[in-house]
């Protein structure tokens, strides 16, 4: 153990195969789960919007970021595996703890996206929060997680530009569009401040920290997120929903209305948003409906593999 923490003191990377403490490795393995089977689950709010986006161009660029979002899913879900195999899991156990409660996903998954506005705000906003958490894992002292996000990170950038160019065309539009606009920032922002967690540092999270696994706090995160997106927010004519969101000139830090933790958290736990149902469903039913589709190139592996031998 002294010579595993001398190796992260170092700033060495640890690889799947080198010994590592099962602390560390829990700790990982439920970061890395959830983050991948967010990403799956982020897909559906945007989904839902592929056959009804206005034009061929915006269907075409929306239906290649739900594309991105899903393998990037199986990329971190394929590198929870490494993780998860000594505990007795496989990758089939890690999706299906979707639609058995055993893994939870991001809060903003669960929500409602009832117009087009709501799919730009999510590329804009909700994506550049998610790119915000990811770059600050770029350091991750596991090496495997930390080589996946350099592409997770790459691509997630040209979706925050796509949900951009959704919210600069609506910005830009009739009355009507700016009022969609402005609707869909309202649902969301209470979100978006949850998105990042408390600002209290958890027991877990400090343990995250000693092992360099992370190196940002919750609130270090939210106030970059205000201090990148705010003004540009305000820019484009719109009204950011908080009353009391407001920045210290003197300190450079902004202060703002609590989100609903306790409301959200149980969102969370125990996946009774107003969408969450519905898309765990909607998982359960693409998983077991292309079963037959695994079973069949698994099947083909293995008379490959023989007849090689």
């Amino acid at each position: 153990m002294a010579a595993f923490l001398g190796r992260i003191e170092r700033g060495e990377k640890i690889e799947s195969t080198d010994w590592m403490p099962d602390d560390y490795r829990i700790l990982l393995l439920r970061l890395i789960h959830m983050h991948g089977v967010s990403e799956i689950m982020g897909a559906y709010p945007e989904k839902e919007w592929v056959p009804k986006a206005p034009t061929l161009r915006r269907k075409l660029s929306l239906l290649a970021k739900v594309q991105d979002e899903m393998g990037h899913g199986q990329l971190l879900l394929r590198v929870a595996e490494d993780l998860a195999r000594p505990l007795g899991k496989v990758r089939d156990d890690l999706i299906t703890d979707i639609f058995t409660g055993k893994v939870k996903f991001h809060n903003v998954f669960h929500m409602e996206a009832p117009t087009w506005a709501d799919a730009g705000i999510i590329g804009w906003l909700v994506d550049g929060a998610a790119i915000i958490t990811q770059t600050a894992l770029l350091d991750c002292s596991y090496a495997p997680y930390a080589r996946v996000l350099k592409r997770i990170c790459a691509e997630e950038s040209f979706h925050m530009h796509h949900g951009e160019s959704v919210v600069l065309a609506l910005a830009q539009g009739s009355a009507e569009q700016r009022q969609m606009l402005q609707d869909a920032l309202n649902r969301w922002w209470e979100s978006l401040m949850f998105f990042f967690g408390p600002a209290q540092v958890s027991d877990a999270a400090q343990r995250m920290t000693t092992y360099k696994i992370r190196t940002k706090g919750n609130e270090e995160m939210r106030q970059q997120f205000l201090t990148r997106y705010v003004v540009r927010i305000q820019v484009l004519g719109l009204t950011v929903p908080d009353e009391k969101l407001a920045l210290n000139e003197g300190t450079g830090r902004w202060s703002y209305s609590e989100p609903d933790w306790e409301r959200f958290s149980r969102m969370v736990r125990r996946n009774d948003g107003p969408k969450s149902q519905e898309r765990i469903e909607l998982r359960r039913t693409a998983h077991e409906g292309q079963a037959w589709v695994r079973e069949a190139m698994t099947e083909a592996g293995n008379r490959t593999s023989a007849t090689v031998v």
